[in-house]
């Protein structure tokens, strides 16, 4: 099975990061990660990451920079992890993708229950390096 590409968006704000609890119409729903989402055909990185902060929490943000890749744990996505501020604006979730959404420090996001593995190594590995 070929691996899709999908983004990862490290929203951040001030010391702060977007925390999204994955909403009832996502596959494993319940988990806490950051705003993520598919690449679509003819998009780039930079694209999808504006366009599912607008379409999951009704943020604009401009993306930073690309700082990490990994793959989900069933290996069907490839995650390309960006940075991107989210200055301003208020979080509006859709309500079907996500179920909750707090800004939290680094720190706070370690502690939330459940997260994935993936996105624990990145709190704990990479973001302290940027």
């Amino acid at each position: 099975m070929e691996q899709r590409e999908a983004v990862v968006a490290v929203l951040l704000r001030g010391d702060r990061l977007l925390a999204v609890r994955r909403g009832p119409a996502v596959v494993r729903p319940g988990f806490w990660q950051p705003l993520s989402g598919k690449v679509e055909p003819g998009e780039t990185q930079e694209q999808a990451v504006v366009r599912e902060a607008r379409e999951e929490v009704g943020l604009t943000v401009v993306p930073g920079a690309k700082v990490w890749e990994s793959e989900t744990d069933d290996h069907r996505y490839r995650l390309h992890w960006w940075t991107a501020r989210a200055d301003t604006g208020v979080v509006v979730p859709d309500p079907r993708e996500v179920a909750e959404a707090r800004w939290v420090t680094p720190r706070e996001f370690l502690a939330l229950d459940p997260v994935f593995d993936g996105d624990r190594e990145f709190f704990e590995r990479i973001m302290p390096e940027l």
